[in-house]
């Protein structure tokens, strides 16, 4: 195949992934020169080609565009990568979110586990003891990268794991969303493409759309994690400057990647020179012997910025998270002077308090223990009272189940009628700025199972049963 018949082949199957789409504007003649050294007429004879196929359009003083109806072509896969220019899901996300936290409400759609399963008791004394002893020089002892004893402790857990991780990397931070938020405005300027799972944790879109980055989202299996072809070809295509993923126990889908997955995954990243943001804030909540590693452990470049938190597997009011964040930690920390200037000095110091009492991976063990307990539970029950065509989705971590509902119901009707009878969901819309997922919702099943529960699941299998006779 020549050289122009290869690039038109090129375009033609990013045109049928879906990477460009009806409609858009394809790079000039000279961008295309640039990125991909090929001579002008012969990226002029693969662009003359497509537009003799009919699958794009040549518009005066203007370029080219995809055609408005694309040639049919041989039965592919679904798009496997959409462009999102403009992410705009903050007010859908936060109506939803606000009706979990009505405490009449039966909290499926949460996305904290039951805080009834941390030591709630010995955090507060831990919390009272350096209440005592606290100085006028401890905030100042906390400012970034926050208290040196609680960093030290977080290296010595990723040493538990084989992995070299210096304190000196390690900032300390509000919570995991605070990491991530820092380490993507740490890589990128406003306008810069991110790639995110397709569906993802709506906390990535959220912060896409507050720092006015453009959005690619991959697509991504309820079983296999995200698709490293499709991540190829976004790379390949687009001017990537980070991607943000989920590497154990993906929210919402619930999938820890293979070692071998995640190994790919951080070298194929490494060959685009692109930062991984990994967002590994459920890697305690594994039901197996051995912890997950994270993608962080494969990466001997230090691209990955590596971030968690105390808040889904010990305390979530605590708001205490960090970032691993190796070459980067020198930005992240003036970040976050100059934003939240520092995490809470009385948490630290609690958290380093409790820490040292070696208490915390006895809970550990326990809170694995009852959440796959909770889990089977639920999804025991909702096998047993949701309609047969609807598929409930379990993964061997964390709390979350992924249901999925017929076709032509739509998840976010469902969690409106649910609310009517105080029951929210987390119906698919907040996972994606697509509408793939709008026949699915994310259930949390980490709560003590009981009448109010179980009535509960059964007014969601009614609703269902009532919205598929009302299609018929």
């Amino acid at each position: 195949m020549k050289k122009y018949q290869r690039l038109a082949q090129q375009i033609a199957d990013q045109i049928a992934l879906g990477v460009w789409q009806p409609g858009d504007r394809l790079p000039s003649l000279r961008e295309q020169v640039a990125s991909s050294g090929i001579s002008f007429m012969t990226v002029s004879h693969a662009y003359q080609v497509l537009e003799g196929q009919g699958a794009i359009v040549a518009r005066p003083q203007s370029g080219y565009y995809v055609a408005p109806t694309p040639p049919k072509r041989k039965p592919t896969a679904p798009a496997q990568v959409m462009r999102d220019e403009a992410v705009d899901i903050n007010t859908y996300i936060f109506d939803v979110l606000q009706a979990s936290t009505n405490a009449a409400v039966v909290p499926f759609g949460s996305a904290f586990p039951d805080p009834r399963l941390f030591p709630q008791a010995q955090l507060n004394r831990s919390l009272a003891n350096v209440s005592k002893t606290a100085t006028a020089m401890s905030v100042i002892e906390n400012l970034p990268p926050g208290n040196e004893a609680l960093r030290h402790a977080i290296a010595r857990r990723y040493a538990l794991q084989g992995m070299t991780v210096s304190p000196d990397e390690i900032v300390i931070t509000a919570g995991a969303l605070e990491a991530l938020n820092l380490s993507l405005q740490a890589v990128t300027e406003p306008g810069d493409w991110v790639i995110v799972e397709n569906p993802c944790f709506y906390g990535a879109l959220q912060a896409l759309e507050r720092l006015r980055l453009k959005a690619l989202s991959v697509a991504t299996d309820v079983q296999e994690g995200i698709d490293l072809a499709a991540l190829e070809e976004a790379l390949n295509s687009y001017p990537v400057k980070a991607c943000w993923l989920m590497t154990n126990s993906q929210n919402p889908l619930g999938f820890t990647l293979s070692p071998e997955k995640k190994r790919k995954l951080v070298a194929l990243l490494a060959a685009h020179n692109v930062a991984l943001i990994e967002d590994d804030v459920y890697s305690e909540l594994y039901y197996g012997r051995d912890k997950p590693l994270p993608a962080r452990a494969f990466d001997e470049l230090g691209n990955t910025l590596h971030c968690s938190s105390f808040s889904k597997c010990l305390v979530a009011g605590f708001r205490i998270g960090w970032v691993a964040a190796g070459k980067h930690a020198r930005r992240i920390q003036q970040l976050q002077l100059m934003s939240t200037l520092s995490t809470s000095s009385p948490m630290q110091l609690a958290l380093v308090d409790y820490l040292a009492t070696k208490r915390y991976d006895t809970h550990l063990r326990r809170l694995r223990r009852q959440l796959a307990q909770r889990k089977l539970q639920a999804w025991q029950t909702l096998q047993r009272v949701m309609p047969p065509e609807v598929k409930i989705h379990r993964s061997d971590s964390g709390y979350f189940l992924w249901l999925e509902l017929p076709a032509h119901l739509d998840a976010s009707v469902l969690s409106e009628r649910a609310l009517q009878h105080n029951i929210s969901i987390a119906p698919g819309k907040m996972f994606s700025t697509s509408n793939t997922w709008h026949h699915f919702f994310r259930f949390n099943a980490s709560w003590e199972w009981g009448d109010r529960e179980g009535q509960a699941v059964e007014t969601l299998a009614r609703l269902v049963r009532e919205m598929s006779g009302s299609k018929s």
